[in-house]
């Protein structure tokens, strides 16, 4: 977040929050990163489409600031999170809060199914799926609560099921 919101204890709207947040997630360089080592079917066409942030990504980047901040906002008290914006912005509850953001995250995956599904797109498919399954990633750490920064006994069995029963190809 921006300094100067965190030293003034400063509220921002809601717009000018996600604005920040949505880029400081580290989203858009986990897809680039994801991307290096497909070989040929990752052109300079793909990072460029990438870097002019596409509607999955888009999706995708909200997705995860929501689910993050619906996770462990409670718990960060040094800053506002989108909760606290959306709150004090629109004069409502946090239960009515949770409930838009949610509402909104359903509408996210449906844009991230659009884009799969029916957009015809200029990368190869392989390409959104990337971004598809980093977004799958962030669902599953956050469908219990905050299992990035608290990692559980559900999380811990889920990665070490990858190893011992892995999905065959």
């Amino acid at each position: 977040m921006r300094p100067d919101w965190l030293h003034e204890g400063c509220i921002p709207s809601m717009e000018e929050y996600m604005h920040v947040a949505t880029a400081s997630i580290g989203n858009n360089l986990f897809s680039a990163i994801s991307l290096l080592g497909m070989g040929d079917i990752v052109t300079r066409e793909a990072f460029e489409w990438l870097l002019n942030n596409p509607q999955i990504l888009r999706a995708s980047n909200i997705i995860f600031r929501l689910k993050d901040d619906i996770a462990g906002y409670k718990e960060r008290g040094h800053v506002a999170s989108s909760i606290d914006c959306y709150m004090k912005q629109h004069g409502v509850s946090e239960q009515e809060t949770l409930d838009v953001f949610n509402k909104q995250v359903v509408d996210l995956w449906k844009d991230i199914n659009e884009e799969l599904l029916i957009k015809p797109t200029v990368v190869p498919r392989p390409v959104l799926m990337r971004v598809f399954n980093l977004t799958r990633v962030v669902d599953l750490l956050y469908k219990r609560g905050d299992g990035f920064t608290h990692v559980g006994k559900h999380m811990k069995d889920i990665v070490a099921s990858l190893f011992l029963d892995p999905v065959p190809l």
